[in-house]
């Protein structure tokens, strides 16, 4: 799942799900200025991504998986979230895009 955090684009705060497994071995590109967020359908899987920089923890930035203001309809209700995943704050029109 991906949400277009740009302030400027037509499609501002809208989201659009992915079906990737094993099988139609698909992949997404994700743009800077786009959240991104995923959910395991299957029992047992394997993620993989690549990002365009090193990681720095330090500069981990995030929102909620269910924050009402990207109305994201998960195709299952979530049922383990990390902690650092539920202490993200609520998106605000002014917050930063990284």
């Amino acid at each position: 799942m991906t949400v277009d955090l740009r302030p400027h684009s037509s499609s501002y705060l809208r989201w659009q799900g992915f079906d990737l497994t094993a099988e139609n071995r698909r992949a997404v590109y994700i743009p800077k200025g786009f959240a991104h967020g995923y959910q395991t359908l299957a029992e047992h899987c394997e993620i993989a991504y690549q990002i365009s920089t090193f990681y720095a923890p330090e500069a981990a930035d995030g929102h909620r998986y269910d924050d009402a203001a990207f109305r994201i309809a998960w195709p299952l209700s979530p049922t383990m979230i990390s902690e650092r995943d539920l202490s993200w704050p609520k998106f605000t029109v002014d917050a930063p895009v990284r």
